[in-house]
């Protein structure tokens, strides 16, 4: 194998480690992107479960001084 074969070789071997890392990097990304998304639809979830109780506590409270 001659130098100019060695060195095509090599240049070859890192394009594909490049383009390995590269993939990696855009899965990482779509992988945060997802987690985050997630996050913030629980945290909505969560706002709409406390107001809920609140208007049912303050529903309660009204009914409890209604009857009095």
């Amino acid at each position: 194998m001659t130098m100019q074969d060695k060195a095509r070789e090599l240049l070859a071997q890192d394009r594909q480690h490049q383009e390995h890392l590269q993939e990696t990097m855009r899965n990482r990304v779509v992988e945060e992107e997802q987690a985050i998304e997630q996050t913030q639809e629980q945290a909505r979830e969560l706002l709409v479960q406390e107001r809920l109780h609140d208007d049912h506590l303050h529903e309660a409270m009204l009914t409890r001084a209604s009857q009095s």
